[in-house]
């Protein structure tokens, strides 16, 4: 049985036909250069006047066909009405136009059979070009014509031109590629723009409340207070004060999205029993009328009447009280910080909140995203496989979606867009889809794939052209759904500006003047993902919620043993080089090599006896290196590496686990199994940090007197050292440290240093350990 052919993961490099190819002088004639320019025939179809009535009752529901050879677009209808006005726009592209007129027919709906009432004729070859940034092109009145190409009553405005995708009327226009799409399908097809709501962090500093009136008169009231923004709630600790004025002084911090639609509710409650709290009192506070801050200056607190609610034949009423109870606040939106709405290893913006402490932009970044290469089928229509594939692309607050190409396997897109860059440090997101609704129904739009390109890692000013590979992890392994190909630019309007970039701190300074807690920021992380997704999915057309959380990496903080196993293998990377260094060093000292370990001994004395060149040999060393490397400097922008993630080798069962829910829902035993091999794996962590931390607490007994003797033999070596290091020259000391450390092997025993030893005697506080 002969084995299928491995996958091929690799990035390649392509050679697209960029921007038409045609050139004008010094001027580009279309604006889109990072994609291949596409010849599309439009036709605008404005509106009609005295249409001839047709029905019985003498009335018309007009609407327009727009027909060009086996391809088809009507406008919507009107009822009863001579003179419509629809102002649509369709589209052909050229590349599968295969007759030579346009037709342009007015038609009355009806029950049975629509009647004819008129139609326009253009031949292909007369049509107009227009090439943007032209003028539009300004409609026109056309007679209508019968079947026989004799003039009838009625008027129809029309534009007919051809065009690009650079044209301003292409993202609205319908397409001869969604020919089998109709009704609200059609608004899922086009390209569109989106803007991520703009986010705040609400701090609530609970300070105290005063005249409460629990029930109960008889008891030491414990009051706590709920805070609750939309769907995020959270709660204050139990006054230690146990009195009708309890105090607390806690912050508690909520996400808010402009326009602030949600008020912020509070309630003082007392713990009267288990799991049972009874309300003392409500307070409603609406965002708009609260105090934004740029820095960490105290704002000006306040105190709001308590409202007394009460429950009657089931419904919550206001409770009138002669005795007003208040609550004490402290309320901000912070602009100073910069809201996380997405992985912190793969963001596209770390601008604060507030505008006004927005840098200036240092360039611009423009992608193309030009085609797609065998896709997988990810749905069965009339019992075949079908993809309708778009892209979605995230920089910053702008989301990007191109239209969607139907039924096919090759989509061409061609679309281009542009973002301000206002850090190199940032990633932009490209992801691949399936579009699951464009016949109705609560499907969820597939993943097909997903591409991160670094900024810092792109040349400035050079157009990158590369086909990604497309990567899904599925439960039975990684999966290649198909290649994109994308066109990549990174313009920079101030190269010392982006150089002054590198030294500033990537978060606003509020993250490090006053930081969060990693807890409390993963928790607002996962509520500015859910406001943005939920935000998006209500534009129209929506972005979907399981786009959005793609795009965003919600579900990264899930625990996967490949992706643990792939960090300790990044880590080991990393200390590779260390290791290296130290076994290169252990063969110099055993002599591997005499003469590396004489020309080392040759070096160590020039240093010692000139110690002023150590740093400059140092540096200069790492220059001939960091010049040595130029030469294999990479070219390509980085991707999905399968190797990396070791998803290209992961058991079945680890990836089982991987796209198991939260909580699981896998059957006992094998929940079990998992917790077994959970327990293992962390029992072996536990033991590395364990021998960390006893190594650590070995250093702090040095001088603690936990040993007595031992602490009276460190402090003892600590003066005779003291006094033979300053009388002897430190050159000397030097010499003598270092031909002891390169001392010959015939020299040397096998047993542990006398300084190892007396460091592994040394107590550590496992004893103390349960």
């Amino acid at each position: 049985m002969q084995r299928p052919p491995p996958e091929d993961y690799s990035l390649k490099e392509t050679s697209p036909h960029l921007g038409g190819g045609g050139v004008t002088g010094d001027k580009l004639t279309s604006t889109y250069d990072l994609v291949e320019q596409m010849q599309y025939l439009y036709v605008r179809v404005v509106k009609a006047k005295d249409l001839p009535a047709k029905d019985i009752t003498g009335s018309l529901d007009p609407y327009v066909e727009v027909k060009l050879g086996n391809y088809k677009g009507t406008t919507r209808h009107f009822e009863k009405k001579t003179n419509p006005e629809w102002n649509q726009v369709f589209a052909f592209s050229k590349d599968r136009v295969q007759a030579s007129v346009l037709e342009v027919i007015v038609k009355d709906k009806d029950f049975v059979k629509d009647d004819f009432v008129g139609r326009v004729m253009f031949d292909l070859n007369e049509i107009p070009k227009r090439v943007p940034p032209d003028s539009p092109l300004a409609p026109q009145w056309y007679r209508l014509e019968d079947r026989k190409r004799d003039k009838v009553k009625g008027e129809l405005m029309l534009a007919v031109w051809m065009g690009t995708q650079a044209d301003e009327a292409f993202p609205e226009a319908w397409h001869s590629d969604a020919a089998a799409v109709s009704g609200e399908g059609l608004a899922n097809i086009r390209s569109k723009v989106y803007l991520s709501p703009k986010l705040w962090y609400v701090r609530v500093n609970v300070i105290e409340a005063q005249d409460l009136q629990p029930t109960e008169k008889n008891r030491y009231p414990e009051v706590f207070v709920k805070a609750i923004l939309g769907n995020q709630a959270l709660r204050t600790r139990i006054s230690q004060s146990r009195n009708i004025n309890p105090m607390w002084n806690e912050d508690l911090m909520f996400v808010a999205a402009e326009p602030f639609e949600e008020h912020l509710v509070l309630s003082v409650e007392d713990r009267v029993g288990p799991n049972k709290d009874e309300v003392l009192g409500k307070c409603v506070i609406p965002l708009q009328n609260v105090e934004k801050r740029l820095d960490y200056k105290p704002v000006n607190s306040r105190w709001c009447n308590l409202e007394k609610h009460v429950v009657v034949d089931g419904e919550q009423k206001k409770k009138e009280t002669k005795f007003s109870s208040r609550i004490h606040l402290r309320i901000c939106l912070e602009g100073g910080y910069h809201v996380l709405d997405e992985s912190t290893h793969y963001s596209s913006d770390l601008r604060p909140t507030a505008k006004q402490l927005w840098k200036h932009s240092i360039g611009v970044l423009e992608l193309g995203v030009l085609t797609a290469q065998g896709l997988m089928p990810m749905k069965t229509k009339d019992g075949r496989g079908t993809t309708d594939a778009y892209c979605v692309a995230k920089y910053g607050q702008k989301w990007v979606r191109t239209r969607t190409i139907i039924d096919s396997f090759t989509p061409k897109w061609n679309e281009q867009y542009t973002w301000e860059v206002f850090d190199p440090c940032t990633v932009i997101t490209i992801g691949v889809f399936d579009n699951c609704h464009l016949h109705g129904g609560g499907a969820r739009d597939s993943r097909i794939g997903k591409v991160r390109i670094r900024l810092s890692t792109l040349e400035t000013d050079r157009v990158y052209t590369h086909s990604y590979p497309l990567l899904v992890l599925h439960p039975s392994g990684v999966k290649k759904m198909g290649e994109v190909q994308l066109a990549v630019r990174f313009t920079c309007s101030s190269l010392l500006n982006m150089m002054h970039i590198y030294t500033q701190p990537l978060l606003p300074k509020m993250h490090y003047l006053h930081p969060l807690y990693v807890t409390q920021l993963d928790s607002l992380r996962h509520q500015a993902t859910q406001i943005v997704s939920m935000r998006l999915s209500r534009a129209e057309p929506p972005l979907r919620k399981e786009v959005v959380e793609y795009m965003l990496d919600v579900d990264s903080h899930m625990w996967s043993m490949r992706r643990s196993k792939a960090n300790f293998f990044r880590i080991m990377g990393v200390l590779s080089g260390l290791i290296a260094v130290g076994r290169w060093f252990d063969q110099i000292c055993n002599w591997k090599n005499p003469l590396t370990t004489v020309l080392i001994h040759i070096l160590f004395v020039i240093l010692v006896l000139y110690p002023e060149l150590i740093l400059p040999t140092v540096f200069l060393y790492l220059f001939l290196i960091g010049v040595w490397y130029y030469r294999w400097r990479p070219r390509n922008p980085p991707h999905m590496d399968t190797r990396l993630s070791h998803a290209d080798n992961a058991h079945p069962d680890e990836l089982d686990e991987e796209f198991d829910t939260f909580p699981t829902s896998r059957p006992a035993d094998i929940v079990r199994l998992r917790y077994d091999r959970l327990r293992s794996v962390a029992g072996r962590i536990q033991t590395v940090v364990g021998d960390l931390a006893t190594q650590g607490e070995r250093l702090q007994s040095l001088l603690s007197w936990r040993d007595p003797r031992a602490t009276a033999l460190f402090v003892t070596f600590c003066l005779i050292a003291a006094i033979v290091l300053y009388v002897t020259p430190f050159r000397v000391v030097a010499l003598i440290t270092g031909f002891y450390v390169l001392r010959h092997p015939r020299f040397r025993h096998k047993l542990p240093s006398v300084p190892l030893n007396f460091f592994r005697r040394l107590p550590a506080r496992t004893d103390s350990m349960l």
